[in-house]
């Protein structure tokens, strides 16, 4: 199941710290990381979506030099995930590019540091993605989160992640670290697929 999940990380259309939507910059920081984090938890990969040119010049530059130049060379772990890497414009290019690699539709799921009306919880998502055998994106925004219209366009959004108190400010690195490790980390040993598999 987890090697149908992708990772997104949306540039736009993303929210300033005024509400306003804007197109946020790609951090190539963020790009090492969550490639790194699929890998660690064998997922399929990571895509990276923006609508700018410029900016998707600037990640191929990167991937570039650890895929094929004297980074991948020197740090083949490194190369291993960012192999993984795969560029878009926006959410709805990576789902048709998910579509295509696995020939059906994924499960949609967002993330979003902010509450609401409808968001699913941890366990209930991790049972889902478990039992999916269509393929699945976990979508992270950039800024101060996706703007309304991505949620939207999703099937299901999670809760937040909570801390011990009202503090509700993580990077995006840390966020999907801690969901990816809720949704496909062991717990008591085994996977989400192994607890699934044993009670079905």
């Amino acid at each position: 199941m987890r090697d149908r999940v992708g990772l997104v990380l949306v540039h736009h259309p993303t929210l300033d710290r005024e509400g306003r939507v804007v197109t946020s910059a790609v951090t190539p920081l963020d790009v090492h990381d969550l490639a790194r984090l699929a890998r660690t938890y064998g997922l399929d990969g990571l895509y990276v979506a923006t609508p700018l040119e410029a900016q998707r010049a600037l990640v191929r530059r990167v991937l570039a030099h650890w895929t094929e130049g004297y980074g991948g060379q020197v740090n083949p772990c490194r190369r291993e995930a960012l192999e993984r890497v795969r560029l878009c414009r926006d959410l709805a290019e990576a789902a048709d590019a998910a579509e295509g690699r696995w020939g059906a539709s994924p499960w949609i799921v967002a993330t979003s540091a902010r509450g609401g009306t409808g968001r699913i919880g941890f366990a209930e998502a991790r049972s889902r993605l478990a039992a999916l055998r269509a393929p699945a994106l976990v979508v992270f925004g950039t800024g101060w989160g996706l703007a309304g219209e991505v949620l939207d366009a999703c099937d299901a959004v999670l809760e937040p992640v909570r801390g011990a108190g009202p503090y509700n400010h993580l990077s995006v690195r840390s966020a999907a670290a801690i969901v990816v490790d809720r949704l496909f980390g062991r717990e008591g040993g085994e996977t989400a697929e192994e607890a699934f598999s044993k009670g079905s």
